[in-house]
Protein backbone atom coordinates (compact mmCIF):
# COMPACT_ATOMS: atom_id res chain seq x y z
CA UNK A 1 0.00 0.00 0.00
CA UNK A 2 2.85 2.37 0.87
CA UNK A 3 4.60 1.60 -2.46
CA UNK A 4 1.36 2.38 -4.32
CA UNK A 5 1.09 5.79 -2.63
CA UNK A 6 4.71 6.65 -3.54
CA UNK A 7 4.20 5.59 -7.17
CA UNK A 8 1.04 7.67 -7.42
CA UNK A 9 2.81 10.68 -5.89
CA UNK A 10 5.72 10.42 -8.38
CA UNK A 11 3.30 10.13 -11.27
CA UNK A 12 1.55 13.33 -10.18
CA UNK A 13 4.90 15.17 -9.98
CA UNK A 14 5.86 14.03 -13.49
CA UNK A 15 2.49 15.16 -14.86
CA UNK A 16 2.86 18.56 -13.14
CA UNK A 17 6.37 19.11 -14.54
CA UNK A 18 5.27 18.11 -18.02
CA UNK A 19 2.39 20.57 -17.87
CA UNK A 20 4.69 23.39 -16.76
CA UNK A 21 7.45 22.73 -19.26
CA UNK A 22 5.57 21.65 -22.36
CA UNK A 23 4.38 25.06 -23.49
CA UNK A 24 7.70 26.44 -24.76
CA UNK A 25 8.46 23.57 -27.12
CA UNK A 26 5.01 23.01 -28.56
CA UNK A 27 3.70 26.58 -28.74
CA UNK A 28 3.29 28.76 -31.79
CA UNK A 29 6.73 30.28 -32.61
CA UNK A 30 5.00 33.55 -33.43
CA UNK A 31 3.48 33.90 -29.98
CA UNK A 32 6.34 35.93 -28.56
CA UNK A 33 6.61 33.64 -25.51
CA UNK A 34 9.61 31.64 -24.38
CA UNK A 35 12.12 33.65 -26.42
CA UNK A 36 10.32 32.92 -29.71
CA UNK A 37 9.12 35.40 -32.33
CA UNK A 38 7.67 38.70 -31.23
CA UNK A 39 5.30 39.56 -34.08
CA UNK A 40 2.74 42.30 -34.58
CA UNK A 41 0.10 39.73 -35.52
CA UNK A 42 0.14 36.08 -34.55
CA UNK A 43 0.93 33.86 -37.53
CA UNK A 44 1.76 36.81 -39.80
CA UNK A 45 5.06 38.38 -40.90
CA UNK A 46 4.57 42.09 -41.56
CA UNK A 47 7.44 43.23 -43.80
CA UNK A 48 8.16 46.75 -45.02
CA UNK A 49 9.26 47.76 -48.52
CA UNK A 50 9.06 51.11 -50.26
CA UNK A 51 7.07 50.02 -53.31
CA UNK A 52 8.96 52.73 -55.23
CA UNK A 53 12.21 50.94 -56.07
CA UNK A 54 11.70 48.90 -59.23
CA UNK A 55 12.68 46.09 -59.79
CA UNK A 56 13.07 45.45 -56.05
CA UNK A 57 9.67 46.69 -54.90
CA UNK A 58 6.98 48.39 -56.97
CA UNK A 59 3.21 48.62 -57.29
CA UNK A 60 1.36 46.82 -60.07
CA UNK A 61 -2.44 46.54 -60.21
CA UNK A 62 -2.65 47.54 -56.56
CA UNK A 63 -0.21 44.84 -55.46
CA UNK A 64 3.39 45.24 -54.33
CA UNK A 65 5.81 43.15 -56.36
CA UNK A 66 9.54 42.85 -56.99
CA UNK A 67 12.61 40.96 -55.85
CA UNK A 68 12.48 42.23 -52.25
CA UNK A 69 8.82 41.29 -52.01
CA UNK A 70 9.43 37.81 -53.45
CA UNK A 71 12.28 37.24 -50.98
CA UNK A 72 10.06 38.31 -48.07
CA UNK A 73 7.33 35.94 -49.25
CA UNK A 74 9.82 33.08 -49.50
CA UNK A 75 11.16 33.77 -45.99
CA UNK A 76 7.64 33.86 -44.55
CA UNK A 77 6.83 30.54 -46.21
CA UNK A 78 9.96 28.98 -44.70
CA UNK A 79 8.90 30.20 -41.25
CA UNK A 80 5.34 28.96 -41.67
CA UNK A 81 3.93 32.49 -41.53
CA UNK A 82 1.63 34.55 -43.74
CA UNK A 83 3.51 37.36 -45.48
CA UNK A 84 1.91 40.80 -45.11
CA UNK A 85 3.50 43.62 -47.16
CA UNK A 86 3.66 47.11 -45.61
CA UNK A 87 4.29 49.91 -48.13
CA UNK A 88 6.37 52.59 -46.43
CA UNK A 89 8.59 55.53 -47.35
CA UNK A 90 12.15 54.25 -47.45
CA UNK A 91 13.51 56.89 -45.07
CA UNK A 92 11.21 55.70 -42.27
CA UNK A 93 11.44 51.92 -42.63
CA UNK A 94 14.34 51.26 -40.23
CA UNK A 95 12.68 53.42 -37.58
CA UNK A 96 9.42 51.58 -38.23
CA UNK A 97 11.06 48.23 -37.48
CA UNK A 98 12.79 49.62 -34.40
CA UNK A 99 9.50 51.00 -33.05
CA UNK A 100 7.51 47.85 -33.82
CA UNK A 101 5.39 49.12 -36.72
CA UNK A 102 6.86 46.39 -38.96
CA UNK A 103 8.23 42.97 -38.02
CA UNK A 104 11.07 43.18 -40.54
CA UNK A 105 12.38 45.31 -43.39
CA UNK A 106 13.01 43.69 -46.76
CA UNK A 107 13.74 46.88 -48.64
CA UNK A 108 17.24 46.69 -50.13
CA UNK A 109 18.89 48.19 -47.05
CA UNK A 110 22.66 48.30 -47.22
CA UNK A 111 24.26 47.18 -43.96
CA UNK A 112 25.89 50.22 -42.36
CA UNK A 113 27.27 51.04 -38.91
CA UNK A 114 24.59 53.69 -38.36
CA UNK A 115 21.75 51.32 -39.22
CA UNK A 116 23.25 48.61 -37.01
CA UNK A 117 22.76 50.97 -34.06
CA UNK A 118 19.02 50.89 -34.75
CA UNK A 119 18.29 47.31 -35.90
CA UNK A 120 20.01 43.99 -36.50
CA UNK A 121 20.60 42.64 -40.00
CA UNK A 122 20.47 39.18 -41.50
CA UNK A 123 23.11 37.81 -43.80
CA UNK A 124 23.01 39.46 -47.21
CA UNK A 125 20.33 38.32 -49.65
CA UNK A 126 21.93 40.22 -52.54
CA UNK A 127 24.96 42.30 -53.48
CA UNK A 128 25.12 45.44 -55.57
CA UNK A 129 26.78 48.83 -55.49
CA UNK A 130 26.36 52.58 -55.98
CA UNK A 131 26.91 54.11 -59.44
CA UNK A 132 27.08 57.69 -60.73
CA UNK A 133 24.43 58.43 -63.37
CA UNK A 134 24.27 61.49 -65.63
CA UNK A 135 22.58 62.59 -68.84
CA UNK A 136 24.35 61.55 -72.06
CA UNK A 137 25.49 65.13 -72.79
CA UNK A 138 27.08 65.60 -69.34
CA UNK A 139 30.75 66.52 -68.88
CA UNK A 140 30.86 64.35 -65.75
CA UNK A 141 32.86 61.21 -66.45
CA UNK A 142 33.87 60.05 -62.98
CA UNK A 143 33.76 60.91 -59.28
CA UNK A 144 36.59 63.40 -59.86
CA UNK A 145 34.13 65.60 -61.75
CA UNK A 146 31.46 65.76 -59.02
CA UNK A 147 32.94 68.54 -56.88
CA UNK A 148 30.32 71.24 -56.32
CA UNK A 149 27.76 69.58 -58.60
CA UNK A 150 24.08 69.06 -57.80
CA UNK A 151 23.70 65.37 -56.93
CA UNK A 152 20.23 63.99 -56.25
CA UNK A 153 19.73 60.90 -54.06
CA UNK A 154 16.92 59.05 -52.31
CA UNK A 155 16.06 60.32 -48.85
CA UNK A 156 17.40 58.13 -46.03
CA UNK A 157 19.74 56.14 -48.28
CA UNK A 158 23.48 55.57 -47.88
CA UNK A 159 23.93 57.66 -51.04
CA UNK A 160 23.35 60.86 -49.04
CA UNK A 161 26.63 60.37 -47.21
CA UNK A 162 28.41 59.46 -50.45
CA UNK A 163 27.21 62.62 -52.16
CA UNK A 164 28.38 64.71 -49.20
CA UNK A 165 31.98 63.83 -50.12
CA UNK A 166 31.63 65.95 -53.25
CA UNK A 167 29.03 68.65 -52.63
CA UNK A 168 26.57 70.32 -50.27
CA UNK A 169 24.00 70.62 -53.06
CA UNK A 170 22.09 67.37 -52.56
CA UNK A 171 18.36 67.38 -53.40
CA UNK A 172 16.76 64.41 -51.63
CA UNK A 173 13.65 62.72 -53.06
CA UNK A 174 11.41 59.86 -51.96
CA UNK A 175 12.89 57.22 -54.26
CA UNK A 176 15.84 56.49 -56.51
CA UNK A 177 13.51 56.11 -59.51
CA UNK A 178 12.14 59.63 -58.97
CA UNK A 179 15.72 60.99 -58.85
CA UNK A 180 16.63 59.26 -62.12
CA UNK A 181 13.44 60.42 -63.85
CA UNK A 182 14.17 63.99 -62.75
CA UNK A 183 17.75 63.67 -64.02
CA UNK A 184 16.54 62.50 -67.43
CA UNK A 185 14.19 65.52 -67.62
CA UNK A 186 17.10 67.93 -67.23
CA UNK A 187 17.21 68.45 -63.49
CA UNK A 188 20.33 67.91 -61.33
CA UNK A 189 23.83 67.18 -62.58
CA UNK A 190 24.03 63.60 -61.41
CA UNK A 191 22.35 60.88 -59.36
CA UNK A 192 24.03 58.27 -57.18
CA UNK A 193 21.98 55.11 -56.90
CA UNK A 194 22.11 51.34 -57.06
CA UNK A 195 23.59 49.82 -60.23
CA UNK A 196 20.63 47.52 -60.81
CA UNK A 197 18.06 50.29 -60.35
CA UNK A 198 19.96 52.49 -62.82
CA UNK A 199 20.32 49.78 -65.44
CA UNK A 200 16.62 48.93 -65.13
CA UNK A 201 15.72 52.60 -65.64
CA UNK A 202 17.85 52.68 -68.81
CA UNK A 203 16.17 49.51 -70.08
CA UNK A 204 12.82 51.21 -69.50
CA UNK A 205 13.79 54.11 -71.75
CA UNK A 206 15.33 56.77 -69.50
CA UNK A 207 18.07 58.66 -71.33
CA UNK A 208 20.78 58.47 -68.69
CA UNK A 209 24.24 56.92 -68.56
CA UNK A 210 26.27 55.07 -65.94
CA UNK A 211 29.66 56.70 -65.39
CA UNK A 212 31.49 55.06 -62.45
CA UNK A 213 30.74 52.43 -59.80
CA UNK A 214 31.70 53.58 -56.31
CA UNK A 215 31.86 50.26 -54.49
CA UNK A 216 30.06 47.04 -53.61
CA UNK A 217 27.40 46.76 -50.90
CA UNK A 218 25.52 44.06 -48.99
CA UNK A 219 21.73 44.26 -48.78
CA UNK A 220 20.02 42.48 -45.90
CA UNK A 221 16.83 42.01 -43.89
CA UNK A 222 16.36 44.39 -40.96
CA UNK A 223 15.05 42.93 -37.69
CA UNK A 224 14.36 44.59 -34.33
CA UNK A 225 17.18 44.11 -31.82
CA UNK A 226 14.99 42.26 -29.29
CA UNK A 227 13.91 39.60 -31.79
CA UNK A 228 16.89 37.24 -31.76
CA UNK A 229 14.95 34.06 -32.53
CA UNK A 230 13.34 35.65 -35.60
CA UNK A 231 16.72 36.87 -36.85
CA UNK A 232 18.25 33.42 -36.37
CA UNK A 233 15.45 31.70 -38.28
CA UNK A 234 15.52 34.27 -41.09
CA UNK A 235 19.23 33.58 -41.52
CA UNK A 236 18.50 29.85 -41.65
CA UNK A 237 15.73 30.44 -44.19
CA UNK A 238 18.07 32.48 -46.40
CA UNK A 239 20.73 29.76 -46.23
CA UNK A 240 18.18 27.18 -47.34
CA UNK A 241 16.87 29.43 -50.12
CA UNK A 242 20.42 29.95 -51.38
CA UNK A 243 21.32 26.26 -51.17
CA UNK A 244 18.17 25.20 -53.03
CA UNK A 245 18.74 27.77 -55.76
CA UNK A 246 15.42 29.49 -55.04
CA UNK A 247 17.04 32.83 -54.19
CA UNK A 248 19.01 32.84 -57.45
CA UNK A 249 15.84 31.89 -59.32
CA UNK A 250 13.97 34.87 -57.88
CA UNK A 251 16.91 37.14 -58.67
CA UNK A 252 16.95 36.06 -62.31
CA UNK A 253 13.16 36.45 -62.54
CA UNK A 254 13.09 40.05 -61.31
CA UNK A 255 16.61 41.33 -62.01
CA UNK A 256 17.64 39.27 -65.01
CA UNK A 257 20.85 38.08 -63.32
CA UNK A 258 22.03 36.26 -60.20
CA UNK A 259 22.96 38.94 -57.66
CA UNK A 260 22.93 36.59 -54.67
CA UNK A 261 26.61 35.62 -54.82
CA UNK A 262 29.17 37.72 -52.96
CA UNK A 263 31.74 39.33 -55.28
CA UNK A 264 35.39 38.95 -54.32
CA UNK A 265 35.60 42.72 -53.86
CA UNK A 266 32.61 43.06 -51.55
CA UNK A 267 33.11 45.55 -48.73
CA UNK A 268 32.86 44.35 -45.16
Amino acid sequence: MKRLKITTFLALIIMFLAACGGGDDSGDPSSGEGGEYNLIEEGKLNFASSGEFKPFSYMEDGEMKGYDVAVANAIAEKLGLEAVPNKSKFAGIVTGVKQGRHDIAVASHTITEDRLKEVDFSEAYYYSGPVIYTRPDSDIQSADDLDGKEISVSRGSTYVEMAQKYTDNIPQVDSDVVALQSLAKGHHDAVITDAITGSTAIENGLEIEAKEQLGVSKQAVGVAKDNDKLLKDINQALKELKKSGKLAELSKEYIGADITQEPDSANE
